[in-house]
């Protein structure tokens, strides 16, 4: 094991690049230029992509984008075609990754257990599995909250408590990198919200995250970087406000105004941000971040003209649309 860890980082070492060499001071996953295809036909194309310790990233995309299949390649499922991937240092699929599989947890989008076990006997299987011991599989299964269900069959579980014993199994042994696809499907809002709250508090623990899901609103309040793959490609990658401010999204301000002085309104704003009519005593303001105190302070003054403004940030609603609506480069 020691000579083929050093082999892997002389191999490191020798990258022109040196970006792979990151992989092994603080970065957890590291792709670069990866490629997979099926046939000739590619599923993912180019993406290059790091993922720091401790860090929790939102991976986006339509249904066929290439989620799963970048999930798969992290986990040493399949090969990649072309490009090269590090997980903790290690390449997928080799003798060397043997090691890190063990700090791994893996919640899948379409979960199964057989209807027969019982959620206790599923997570005494994946425990032996992953060498948990059984006080651990137990607090696991407190952690989801199916204690009470533990010794019922899965055949009279519910969606969404099959979910949440998927998420228990993932959860044990301690992963230090922990992939999750769509991993709030069937959970009721209470405890999708009690979820996202035990990912951030995994994140602060030095976890890495990665959350594929359609729930934008819900992982935007964890994740601290976002990638958004479309048909395969990797189209944006940031911070929430990095992605805000490359689309060049606006800030909105939503007014109520009195009776009958809407069109004035329009008139004093309507030469320098975009304006918005949406009723007889409400309108919107679209403006950049940089204009938005100046317009909220003449907005201010307008007390006899204006009631109430709600302020109206872009959300990841609003970057994921912009870069899945906008036109390909020819």
């Amino acid at each position: 094991m020691q000579s083929n860890c050093a082999a892997a980082l002389r191999a490191i070492e020798q990258e022109e690049t040196g970006s792979i060499e990151a992989a092994r001071r603080g970065v957890m996953i590291c792709a670069e230029m990866l490629i997979k295809a099926y046939g000739g036909d590619p599923v993912l194309r180019d993406v290059s992509l790091k993922v720091g310790e401790g860090e929790c990233l939102a991976l986006l995309g339509h249904n066929g984008a290439g989620k799963t299949t970048l999930f798969k390649l992290m986990l040493g499922l399949i090969r990649p075609t072309g490009g090269r991937i590090l997980v903790a240092g290690e390449e997928p699929g080799t003798r060397g990754f043997r090691a890190v599989k063990a700090s791994l947890g893996f919640l899948p989008e379409n979960i199964a257990f057989h209807d027969a076990m019982t959620g206790e006997e599923v997570l005494t299987f994946y425990g032996r599995l992953k060498g948990v011991a059984a006080e651990e599989r137990g607090a696991a299964l407190d952690r989801v909250g199916l204690g009470a269900a533990a010794r019922q069959r899965i055949a009279t579980y519910s969606k969404g408590m099959r979910q949440r014993l998927g998420l228990a199994q993932a959860l044990m042994g301690s992963p230090r990198l922990l992939l999750l696809d769509e991993p709030t499907t069937g959970l009721d809002p209470a405890f999708r919200r009690d979820f996202f709250g035990m990912v951030d508090g995994l994140r602060r623990a030095g976890v890495t995250v990665i959350i594929s899901t359609h729930a934008l609103g819900e992982v935007e309040t964890c994740a601290d970087r976002v990638a958004i793959l479309r048909r395969g490609s990797l189209v944006a990658q940031g911070t929430l406000q990095e992605l805000i401010h490359q689309a060049r999204l606006p800030v909105r301000l939503h007014l109520s105004v009195v009776p009958g002085r809407v069109p004035d309104i329009v008139r004093l704003f309507e030469a320098r941000c975009g304006v918005t009519v949406a009723g007889a005593t409400s309108l919107c303001l679209a403006c950049g971040e940089h204009d938005k105190l100046a317009l909220l302070g003449e907005i201010a003054a307008l007390r006899d003209a204006v009631t109430d403004v709600d302020v109206a940030a872009p959300s990841l609603d609003d970057v994921y649309a912009f870069f899945n609506d906008r036109e390909e480069p020819a």
